[in-house]
Order: C-alpha cells, then sequence, then structure tokens
C-alpha cells in the first residue's frame, strides 16, 4: 500500500501563482489592499460577469455583508437551503435574522424551488415577507434559477446567491448560459483552500450595483470615516483580502478551466469505474447547466451494496484516502435546533447515505485508481 496520503481537496497550485505573489512580496504591498486586489476583483467580475466585486477574507464575511447591505437585521427571515456548510446559516446569524431551512429536490441536491414557493406563499399569507433568500450551487452546479428567481421576484424578495461551492460552474445552456454567481441580486464566493482556485483563505462579494460594492469596502476596512484621524460612526468589519493573496487567486483564475476539466475527468473516472456497483449511485448533474464537479458525491444503498456509507469511509480511511460524508443539513444541527424546516426528509437521507470521494484537480490517475480499488476491497 502506498504511504501517500490522498486528500479529499487539496490546493492546485503553479508557476502563475508563485510569480504573482512574488511580485506582491517584492512590492512590499502585502497588507491589505494593493494592485493585485484591486486587479483581482475587476478580473473576477468580468469572469462572472457581474459589474463589481469586492475581494474579501473569507466567502463567509461575504455572505454576512451581503445580508448587512440587503438592511437584515433582528426579527428578521431569511430563507436558504438546509443542505449546506454552516457558513451560510452562520452568516445569516450574524446579522440577528432567524434562518427558516428549506429541503433539497433530488434532481441536483440543491434547494427545492417547490418547497421555497411554498414558503413564500405561506409568509404572505401571514403577511410577512423574507427579507433575503439565500440559494446555495452545491458541490459544484447551480441550483434552479429559472425556477427560483421568479418565485422571489413575485414576492419582491432580493436574492444572494451563495455560489462558494461553484465557481466555474454555468446555468442555462448554449448563448443563454451564465456563471455560478452571476444570477443572485448579490452573489458570493469562497477561495477557501479546498475550493476549486484558492487565496488559501478569501472570498468575494459581487453585484452590478456600484453602491452597494462600494458600501461593502467600507464596512469591511472597518467602516473608516474619510478623516486624517481615525473616525468610526458605523460599526465595521477587518474583512478586505491582502495583496498577497490577491496575487496568487489572480494565478488560480488564470487556470479555472483546466482545473473544471480536471475536476469532471474524475467525475467521468469514478463513474465508469463503479457503474457495475449495484447500490451505489452518483449525484446527479441537473439537466440545466453544467457542473464544475468540484467533489464527486456518491449515495450508498447498503441493503443493495452490503455495506453502508459509514464502512466504505473508515476503510478509506485506514487506506490514507481521505472521504467525507456530506454535508449534515442545518436543520439537523444542534445550534439550529428549533429553527424552521420545510421538508427535510431529502436532505436527511443525503446526508445518511451521501459520501464525497477525492476529487482535486491534481489527483494522479493512480490516485484515483487507489480510490476505486480501496472501495471494491470494502465492496468485495
Amino acid at each position: 500500500m502506498s504511504d501517500k496520503r490522498i486528500w479529499l481537496s487539496s490546493p492546485h497550485m503553479g508557476a502563475d501563482e508563485r510569480e504573482l505573489l512574488l511580485d506582491a512580496f517584492d512590492s512590499n504591498w502585502v497588507a491589505p489592499l494593493g494592485p493585485h486586489v484591486d486587479a483581482f476583483e475587476k478580473e473576477m467580475a468580468e469572469y462572472i460577469g457581474k459589474a463589481h466585486a469586492a475581494a474579501l477574507s473569507a466567502g463567509t464575511g461575504a455572505l454576512h455583508l451581503g445580508l448587512e447591505l440587503l438592511g437584515v437585521g433582528p426579527g428578521d427571515t431569511v430563507l436558504t437551503s438546509t443542505l449546506t456548510f454552516a457558513a451560510t446559516a452562520n452568516a445569516i446569524s450574524y446579522t440577528g435574522a432567524t434562518p427558516v431551512f428549506i429541503d433539497s429536490e433530488r434532481e441536483s441536491w440543491n434547494i427545492d424551488p417547490a418547497l421555497l414557493g411554498e414558503e413564500l406563499d405561506t409568509m404572505a399569507r401571514r403577511g410577512q415577507r423574507a427579507a433575503a433568500v439565500v440559494p446555495v450551487d452545491l458541490y459544484g452546479q447551480c441550483a434552479d434559477y429559472d425556477a427560483i428567481l421568479p418565485l422571489c421576484a413575485e414576492a419582491e424578495v432580493p436574492v444572494i446567491e451563495d455560489a462558494a461551492e461553484a465557481l466555474g460552474a454555468t446555468h442555462g445552456v448554449g448563448d443563454g448560459a451564465q456563471r455560478a454567481g452571476a444570477l443572485g441580486d448579490l452573489s458570493i464566493l469562497s477561495f477557501n483552500g479546498n475550493k476549486i482556485i484558492t487565496t488559501s483563505g478569501g472570498g468575494m462579494l459581487l453585484s452590478d450595483d456600484a453602491a452597494q460594492i462600494e458600501r461593502a469596502r467600507f464596512l469591511a476596512t472597518q467602516a473608516r470615516d474619510p478623516a486624517p484621524h481615525y473616525q468610526h460612526s458605523t460599526i465595521g468589519y477587518n474583512y478586505r483580502m491582502s495583496n498577497l493573496l490577491a496575487a496568487v487567486g489572480r494565478g488560480q483564475l488564470r487556470h479555472l478551466e483546466s482545473r473544471v476539466d480536471a475536476r469532471r475527468a474524475n467525475n467521468a473516472f469514478y463513474r465508469q469505474a463503479l457503474a457495475h456497483l449495484p447500490g451505489l449511485s452518483f449525484m446527479p448533474e441537473a439537466s440545466w447547466g453544467r457542473s464544475t464537479c468540484w467533489l464527486t458525491c456518491v449515495l450508498i444503498d447498503p441493503n443493495a451494496l452490503g455495506v453502508n456509507r459509514e464502512a466504505i469511509r473508515t476503510h478509506l480511511m485506514e487506506k490514507q484516502i481521505e472521504a467525507r460524508p456530506v454535508w449534515k443539513p442545518m436543520h439537523l444541527q444542534p445550534i439550529f435546533n428549533g429553527c424552521r424546516i420545510v421538508g427535510g426528509g431529502v436532505a436527511k437521507d443525503l446526508f445518511e447515505r451521501g459520501l464525497c470521494l477525492p476529487s482535486g484537480s491534481n489527483l494522479e490517475p493512480e490516485d484515483r485508481q487507489r480510490v476505486v480499488d480501496a472501495i471494491l476491497e470494502v465492496v468485495g
């Protein structure tokens, strides 16, 4: 057995990142803000198809600022996906608002538009209106925005697209396709170390409204008033990205398409190699877009396969292969116990049977084969 550790999704760095990072280092412009921050914002906005962007220290901070820009605060309700990473719900809680969690649909594992529409209607009948809807583009593919956006427009509720996991994905087909991050009134990206491109840690907030992004930049730099001394009339945050990390991000962005191709190739390999196993199925690629396959996820039917998800995961761990369960839904998390859940059974099932396989764009062919061999060992 190889002693090499196979990670779930490790950073994939190259020469461009090193060159730009050294440029920032040699300039001694290492603190937050700087020419690479400005350039990274411009380049990412152009790639996504949004007019403006603010580079920030994390995707979580971008979500928090996005909600603040919409005026979300105590007493408000925000509707979001239950099947997501905790950052989505945490950012809602930072504002003092209450999250309401919406179940997944099975075609993409993303927020169920039918249930979302039912909850918007239920609130309207009570004379209430959600302060925002935050759909999550899960595991590399967009939610069903053709269904979601008209519902939110009719209810006059703004949308913040959480595209933290889906940079490089598209929604729609042909000339009408839009990139993940282009679909909400506001949208956010993440460049965490395990994402398809990384700045070590970082995120971005995007909007077509210049005033919104200027306000976000102000709040993200401790809300310092324009004065020769340090004066503050508003509570602010330390959310800006450093020039060093933005330089890395610019290098990474140059290779985004090849990183998407590599992850899709991983997904295709796993599908072909494991297709014969009864009781093992893959996260579907929805008909309305193209996924990055940021993580390749499988569902295990223990009755058909003969082993459960945990038996496979622990066997892979013993073989020095990192695999993780699908996100535990927010409505099952202790900290959000008592929050309203609409549906919940689909997300619960996906969590109990779902497993994320190693999916990094720097996986070697022999790495993927080791993963497959290990799965076949435990199943056999």
